[in-house]
């Protein structure tokens, strides 16, 4: 038993989560007035809701195997790849975007990781399943929640509860599956027309799952998450809700030379909203958040240490980072136009901590290295112009801010003082877009097309993990320059009772791209131009009354125009090609999943989690599934993932580390799960 096992367990059992699910199905026809009915399909492919705008409903089951995080869940959608590091946290990217380049929120809020190498990636910290709606954002084509977002946002959240009259309602749900994959998950929530509590706790676990040669790869991980909401509804219009949370894990690191060992987040919130004001300003919604990353590393908990080499003996790291943010924001309407402003506001702070032997790290003062503001103003202006033709415009201002508080860089022999000790650095950034939406008078048609411009400060991880900055510099914190996309998005959406198709193509310029080179056997980061561009393809078509067919595309560019080389971690084409049938209360479909081999690579180049370290293969994985719903309130759905047990790695990637075997001077990638099985119980009155 690990020391999570021991020290960590959310304070709900199997059994008692097994008692209520099996209860459900005795009372749940009593309850079904507070249930929403459970659809008996599996989710292998998502379409646009709107131009540039995807939301879906994350607690509905998709295949692959259920999602163990955020990031695992967003590589279902067309435009999204991960790198991979293991069974769990991988880093999200977006059309080849990585990092701070994409907005991840969760109740409005920003969970921050605090590893100096994001082996803690903000999507790390998020169960998908305990979120009511996800919302991504492709592009630079919003300015409502916060700075930077040049490659896209993305909304996890979680919705106010409404009750007529006193009552109750529970989602739970049970996963099992290969390679001791276990999760449990339940959402209850109790009110009345004044109010209501919700309750939320999931836990997840999987053991190291053995790839399609049967090699064991060091992937095992163990999470819990338990959150709670109070909510004050005096009337219809009015919500003042109070939410905190807290989560704890740990994950073992095929790609790392340390493994997770702790994965506490403590959080805050309060928002209130007050809708129907009058007759133009409608709504005003404020909220302040509070998130707490408390995140260890060492090579002891999960794995033995190698007993040579610079990590010869226990070691472990330990870092931390306090976000604290705020928002105000106004809906104002009239009869062409309806606009968004407001305010907001983010302060964060970075310490760590490190001890060589057992635990040695908690005797250790924290040190404080860096602390980070930013300050916003924003509006989003849409223009109903006519009955088809919408304009919508927005425009945002950003004053951001770091300090450097460290005293030394590097470490050992090579530590040296830091000439930018107690120097703050400061940018003005402002950040605009502009689409045209029109619906053809001719064919369920939508076509648009938008321009949008982002500012983006450099992050953490740019300005304070590198361990130097471009040619000529003292260090990256005094050089790194603001990014600054530039980004054309065009497409269509077509939809009819048999046939929904879309296309979306994006085509962008990036002065001063933040890149990582690690060609001098360390990080160097140095500010390039870059040229983007891509798209991605999808149609679902409706062959007859039971049969379905969908298909998905997805195809991300780049070039570094200052060197003339392949701008690094992009993701290759992908494809996914699905068919369901589906007859009532049940269904069966097949996913086959093809990506091209990726040849476009830029040698030791990348950022700073991953590199180009070789061209990829390609491959194609097909899987199977299957969902049967026993009543309106209970649902099983099973999955079959890489039926052929095909033998495969991503593009996108983590060479695996010598600790666990891998060659040290051969970079090889981490292959991926082979045949995987799973089942899925779901339940809702």
């Amino acid at each position: 038993m690990s020391r999570f096992t021991a020290a960590y367990r959310l304070p709900f059992t199997l059994s008692t989560l097994c008692c209520a699910i099996l209860a459900t199905t005795a009372v749940a026809d009593e309850h079904a007035g507070h249930s929403n009915e459970l659809s008996p399909l599996v989710i292998t492919a998502i379409a646009p809701s709107s131009p540039l705008t995807i939301v879906t409903n994350p607690k509905d089951p998709r295949q692959p195997v259920p999602a163990s995080d955020g990031g695992d869940y967003l590589k279902t959608i067309p435009g999204f790849a991960l790198i991979r590091n293991g069974g769990t946290n991988g880093d999200p990217v977006l059309r080849g975007m990585f990092g701070s380049r994409l907005n991840i929120l969760t109740n409005g809020g920003m969970m921050l990781g605090a590893c100096p190498g994001r082996m803690d990636a903000p999507t790390s910290y998020i169960s998908p399943e305990t979120y009511d709606k996800l919302t991504v954002i492709k592009g630079p084509q919003t300015v409502l929640w916060g700075p930077g977002a040049s490659a896209g946002t993305i909304l996890f959240e979680r919705e106010p509860e409404h009750f007529g009259e006193l009552g109750t309602r529970v989602n739970a749900s049970l996963l099992a599956g290969s390679n001791g994959r276990f999760d449990k998950t339940i959402d209850a929530a109790a009110g009345g027309p004044l109010g209501y509590v919700r309750v939320i706790g999931n836990t997840a676990h999987a053991d190291d799952y053995k790839d399609g040669n049967g090699d064991t790869v060091p992937s095992r991980y163990d999470k819990w998450n338990g959150d709670i909401a109070l909510g004050w509804t005096p009337d219809a219009d009015t919500l003042l809700e109070l939410t905190a949370g807290k989560g704890d894990g740990e994950a073992r690191s095929a790609g790392r030379g340390m493994d997770g060992s702790q994965y506490k987040r403590e959080s805050l919130g309060l928002r209130f909203e007050k809708s129907n004001i009058g007759d133009v300003l409608d709504k005003i919604e404020a909220q302040v958040y509070y998130n707490y990353a408390d995140h260890v590393m060492d090579n002891y908990t999960l794995r033995t240490p190698s007993g040579t080499g610079m990590m010869a003996g226990p070691m472990a790291s330990n870092v931390d980072r306090r976000t604290l943010g705020a928002r105000v924001k106004a809906t104002w309407r009239w009869a062409d136009y309806q606009l968004i402003s407001g305010i907001d506001a983010q302060t964060n702070e970075h310490r760590k901590r490190s001890g060589m032997g057992i635990d040695t790290y908690k005797d250790q003062n924290w040190s404080k290295d860096a602390d980070f503001h930013n300050y916003g103003a924003f509006g989003e202006l849409i223009w109903y112009a006519a009955e088809r033709d919408r304009l919508i415009t927005g425009a945002r201002l950003d004053r951001a801010s770091a300090k450097d508080y460290r005293a030394r860089l590097g470490s050992g022999m090579m530590s040296r003082p830091n000439p930018t000790l107690d120097k703050t650095r400061a940018d003005t950034l402002p950040s605009g877009f502009v689409r045209y939406e029109h619906d053809l008078s001719d064919t369920p048609t939508t076509v648009y097309a938008g321009l949008g411009h982002a500012q983006r400060f450099p992050d953490y991880w740019e300005l304070f993990s590198p361990s130097s900055g471009p040619a000529g510099s003292v260090n990256a914190f005094d050089a790194i320059k603001p990014e600054k996309t530039t980004q054309l998005d065009a497409g269509l959406q077509y939809k009819n009772q048999n046939l929904e198709a879309w296309a979306s193509a994006y085509a962008g310029i990036v002065q001063d791209y933040i890149l990582f080179n690690y060609a001098k056997g360390y990080s160097q980061a140095q500010n390039i131009n870059a040229r983007i561009m891509g798209g991605e393809l999808g149609a679902a078509y409706q062959l007859t009354s039971n049969w379905k067919a969908d298909a998905t595309l997805a195809y991300a560019w780049g070039k570094n125009t200052s060197d003339g080389k392949a701008l690094p971690q992009m993701p290759p084409l992908d494809t996914r090609l699905g068919l369901t049938y589906s007859q009532d209360d049940w269904s069966a479909g097949a996913l086959w999943r093809v990506v091209a081999r990726q040849d476009r690579i830029d040698r030791n180049a990348g950022n700073v989690v991953g590199k180009d370290f070789d061209k990829s293969a390609g491959f194609g994985v097909f899987s199977l599934n299957g969902a049967y719903r026993i009543n309106k309130n209970l649902k099983v759905s099973a999955g079959v993932d890489n039926l052929l047990d095909k033998n495969y790695s991503e593009h996108l990637n983590m060479a695996g580390n010598a600790g666990y075997g891998y060659p040290a001077n051969d970079p090889r990638a981490i292959n991926e799960p082979g045949r995987t099985l799973w089942t899925k119980v779901d339940v809702s009155f």
